[in-house]
């Protein structure tokens, strides 16, 4: 590749279009579009998956970087707020904890607040982990505020991300970025011509005989990966042996009380059902391995657990769980599922097409693509997917349930060293590690870990620097604060009715 490849990038061909196209037309339209022209092709007969609608809390700063504001954007989208994700079952049958976000306690120094938490329990304090999170307590209140701050204390606010309707999101960036300069073709892609000599993409044709040229181009093709796997032969590394779910039924349905300001993941026999509230309805999936259960039971399962009647037939979405080997080729970029799928456990589907158009605004091959410039943006995408991964296959290999051939084989099975290490360590004296700036904190590990049972034998010694009289004041005052801000907060509901409530 090298510098053979050195022609400037002035136009910028977007193949597809659903969230990640137009996630990734936004984005280049607002930061870099002075230099560029940026055309994307899509097509009115090609559906898109459409079931990424909760989201982590760095879609706030996504949406900040092409300037959206938060209450417009919610009234467009049919959006509420999310302060985590409650899991149901995950460690054993009747269990559940919430994957919260946001600070648990208030660190004491260089003592994480855990320790001390550990401490307390050893010592016979009863509450458990989430009477120190702001944002649990909230969550469960039903209540909501942005607010950065608890009144009068050092303490964090909450930290929130969004449910929303990825079709409605779609088409309201679809607008901003059509008033950023971005040519909207409309058309299904025949044909992909290469540069004989360097191999590099040089013009799309569609299905009428238009041919579509362009210096960079940026595969939003959804599965099929018509550029990246197709065209330029990126093979696939599939990680079914870690992941062993690869069918997902969706439905939505009618909202029968307040929309909960969170993410409900409730664990079946082969799988687990994911429920979402929006402000006009919500949406159900199933997502289960079809080695352990027919499509018919899955969908009996889900229909099954619905809260209200539902709205749409129930639809099967078929995946394979894995990545690209690398997701950047030549002069083509893959974004959303064409450079690879986790599924939607943890709600990172749209992160990871944020964080790729944001790494790729960062490294744009301005003056052509750059052999170094994209060997460091494959290993910087390729440690992100893979570090989410570790985290998603933790809340499968880390249940006790045993009620179910699918949850035995999850237990037992062979999993990364890394991760194997982190729980291990975890298991020790409560430790926590978090390498190479990965997208999940230890606040997060920390909930999820202990949440489904792995309690540490003991903990940090640092966590002896204080009295127990001092260590049970502490915490009281944690507490006290906490439910009080709780109190004060308006409920989720009124919020959204006050400020962004959709027309």
């Amino acid at each position: 590749m090298g510098q053979s490849a050195g022609a400037s990038v002035k136009k910028v061909v977007i193949a597809g279009g659903g969230t990640a196209g137009w996630m990734a037309a936004a984005f280049l339209a607002t930061r870099l579009g002075r230099n560029l022209e940026i055309t994307l092709i899509e097509s009115e007969q090609i559906g898109t998956v459409g079931v990424g609608e909760a989201t982590i809390p760095p879609i706030q700063l996504f949406n900040k970087a092409v300037g959206i504001k938060e209450n417009d954007f919610l009234k467009h989208t049919k959006g509420t707020f999310k302060l985590g994700i409650q899991f149901q079952n995950w460690g054993g049958v009747g269990d559940s904890y919430m994957h919260a976000f946001g600070s648990t306690g208030h660190n004491l120094g260089m003592t994480p607040f855990h320790h001390y938490y550990l401490r307390a329990r050893q010592e016979g304090m009863k509450e458990n982990l989430w009477d120190y999170s702001f944002n649990d307590l909230a969550a469960n209140a039903g209540k909501f505020a942005p607010i950065d701050k608890i009144e009068g204390s050092p303490l964090a606010g909450l930290v929130h991300a969004y449910h929303f309707d990825a079709g409605l999101y779609a088409r309201y960036l679809r607008t901003l970025a059509e008033g950023r300069g971005v040519r909207r073709v409309e058309g299904k892609i025949a044909s992909v011509a290469q540069d004989n000599e360097t191999g590099f993409l040089r013009s799309l044709t569609l299905e009428n005989g238009t041919a579509i040229d362009g210096d960079f181009f940026v595969d939003c093709t959804g599965f099929r990966s018509l550029l990246l796997g197709d065209k330029l032969g990126v093979e696939f590394q599939d990680f079914a042996h870690m992941l062993p779910c690869d069918r997902a039924i969706a439905v939505q349905s009618e909202n029968v009380a307040p929309p909960r300001p969170y993410t409900q993941s409730i664990a079946h026999a082969a799988g687990w059902q994911w429920r979402i509230p929006l402000q006009h309805r919500t949406g159900n999936g199933h997502v289960f391995s079809s080695a352990y259960m027919s499509e018919d039971e899955a969908t009996s399962i889900l229909l099954g657990n619905l809260e209200g009647e539902p709205v749409t037939e129930p639809r099967t979405i078929k995946f394979r769980t894995g990545r690209r080997q690398v997701f950047w080729e030549k002069n083509c970029l893959a974004v959303g599922l064409s450079s690879g799928f986790l599924e939607p456990l943890e709600s990172t589907s749209i992160h990871l097409i944020q964080s790729a158009i944001v790494r790729l605004a960062k490294m744009f091959p301005t003056r052509g693509v750059s052999e170094a410039v994209v060997r460091e943006y494959n290993r910087q995408a390729i440690a992100e997917f893979d570090y989410i991964t570790d985290f998603i296959v933790l809340h499968y290999h880390l249940n006790q349930r045993g009620d179910s051939e699918f949850w035995r084989y999850c237990a037992a099975m062979e999993v990364p060293e890394r991760l194997k290490r982190k729980i291990d360590l975890f298991k020790e004296d409560g430790f926590l590690l978090r390498e190479d700036d990965e997208l999940f904190t230890e606040g997060s590990w920390l909930h999820v870990l202990l949440g489904q049972n792995a309690v540490p034998k003991g903990y940090g010694a640092l966590a002896d620097d204080i009295s127990s009289k001092e260590l049970t004041d502490f915490m009281t005052n944690l507490r006290t604060i906490m439910n009080g801000a709780v109190k004060r907060l308006p409920t989720h509901e009124a919020y959204i009715s006050r400020f962004c409530a959709a027309s």
